[in-house]
């Protein structure tokens, strides 16, 4: 893979416009990447060489004949297999899609194309999105860039490791319990989940389901932000859209002074792997040194949250997914299988009662938040692990009692208003990323991007995230 990091989105278009470079040349040097990427990561479904390469040459005649250009003109991204793009084959990692070609792409993907983002190929999910682990039967396992041997996170696992290997400054991900900031804590970049209805919710069968969300992976907060300027805002496409312009004026902030946040490590009931707990901590540390007032508090939590939106997630898969089983059971991921059989066993009013411990816990979190600018925890319970290990393997409570998840992203889908973001916080002994997860009050997006790229300068500047900064080593 090469071995510098891709510029920035900004600094994309800031070289185009002023002629150092053209549409045409980023996004070949793009599509390099990302074919040294595909060869040791597996981290794509298709590269788009000859239609990126077009799309990039009209924009650049576009431009040439007095077209003024987008405010992402010629910034090339990545599309997560699960979404829909008109003209390409869209699987959802499961072989019973068949060689589904959509004639339609998704909102996001045109509101991204219409800013000038050039669309250079699709990334690896596991089927249907269902696990923190990117692997499916039908294109097997996609690896991390910082150890191949160690798994990327899921589902945007494709998207993350794309990011993470220089290939493009930002990819689109979606996020149902974790799916953005599981990856991005595990390949060292940035992953936001933005609040409900933020960026409109157009690829499942219902538009009122209540913990998706699309978000960004990238290489900056910067990034981020330009990914939520060009994608967020209503549409009628989404009945639960969020009637909310976009300010990103907005998510410049002056520094951490006085700011005031809440730390909980484990958010009541969670191990958490000595490596992740010493990483947060010194995040914690240098963000008081940066003025800000960081406390430690109790989250009254237990593995109830972890546990009910699992079985959430049962339904939804079954719901959605289980008209497959007839037909495809031999050949679908066999986990999958099993969410799906249990979520055709759960009973409606089983099902309603999760609200109650939903309640319970917004109540108890924002209790946490009164007064402070956002919580901090952990996003991911340990680093990266092997790419031979699977969700099951993070289920079961250790001999202290405490809960062996892999994630401590899932709890705050079950409060999808609340923004969540994973902000690199530096590297294990053993050279793996640490996120860390900034969680903050209801519809607050411009005010966590904000905090989170107020954090970024902080950690760079106490010499945390440097190697993080640099990306992966070489191959």
């Amino acid at each position: 893979m090469p071995d510098t990091p891709p510029p920035s989105a900004r600094s994309i278009t800031d070289d185009i416009a002023a002629g150092r470079t053209s549409a045409r040349e980023v996004i070949a040097d793009a599509l390099a990447r990302a074919h040294a990427a595909q060869a040791r990561l597996n981290c794509f479904t298709l590269i788009l060489d000859d239609e990126a390469l077009a799309t990039a040459e009209a924009a650049d005649a576009a431009v040439a004949a007095g077209r003024a250009p987008g405010p992402l003109h010629g910034v090339p991204v990545a599309i997560k297999d699960l979404t829909p793009t008109r003209g390409h084959l869209t699987t959802l990692g499961s072989h019973s899609t068949g060689d589904w070609v959509p004639d339609r792409s998704a909102l996001v993907v045109r509101r991204l194309e219409a800013a000038g983002a050039i669309v250079i190929g699709k990334t690896t999910t596991p089927e249907f999105a269902h696990s923190s682990f990117t692997y499916s039967p039908r294109w097997g396992v996609t690896r991390n860039p910082w150890d191949p041997e160690r798994s990327p996170g899921g589902s945007s696992g494709g998207s993350g490791a794309a990011v993470a290997a220089g290939v493009v400054p930002f990819a689109e991900g979606t996020d149902m319990g974790g799916s953005v900031r599981i990856p991005a804590a595990f390949c060292g970049v940035v992953g936001f989940k933005p609040s409900l209805g933020r960026i409109p919710m157009t690829i499942l069968p219902s538009q009122f389901d209540d913990i998706s969300h699309f978000g960004p992976l990238a290489r900056s907060v910067d990034d981020a932000v330009a990914f939520m300027a060009a994608t967020a805002g209503p549409s009628d496409e989404d009945i639960g859209s969020l009637p909310l312009p976009f300010d990103a004026a907005a998510t410049r902030i002056d520094g951490l002074a006085g700011r005031r946040f809440a730390l909980s490590m484990d958010l009541g009931y969670y191990a958490v792997d000595p490596a992740v707990e010493a990483s947060v901590l010194a995040a914690a540390e240098a963000l008081r040194r940066a003025g800000a007032v960081v406390e430690e508090v109790r989250l009254p939590w237990t593995r109830a949250a972890s546990d009910r939106w699992v079985d959430l997630w049962c339904v939804f898969m079954a719901a959605f997914q289980g008209h497959s089983l007839a037909e495809y059971r031999d050949r679908m991921d066999p986990i999958l299988v099993g969410l799906i059989d249990r979520g055709l066993t759960l009973g409606a009013v089983e099902v309603k009662r999760i609200e109650i411990l939903r309640s319970r816990m917004w109540d108890e979190l924002a209790a946490v938040l009164a007064g402070r600018d956002a919580l901090l925890c952990p996003t991911c319970a340990v680093p990266a692990p092997p790419v031979t290990q699977t969700d099951d393997d993070f289920m079961a409570d250790r001999p202290d009692g405490r809960y062996g998840g892999l994630d401590l992203t899932a709890p705050f889908n079950l409060l999808s208003p609340c923004p969540a973001l994973s902000l690199p916080a530096g590297l294990t002994p053993r050279g793996l990323p640490v996120g860390l997860q900034i969680v903050g009050h209801r519809h607050a997006d411009e005010a966590v991007l904000g905090l989170a790229r107020a954090m970024e300068s902080a950690l760079l500047e106490a010499g945390l995230t440097e190697a993080v900064r640099r990306g992966p080593p070489a191959e």
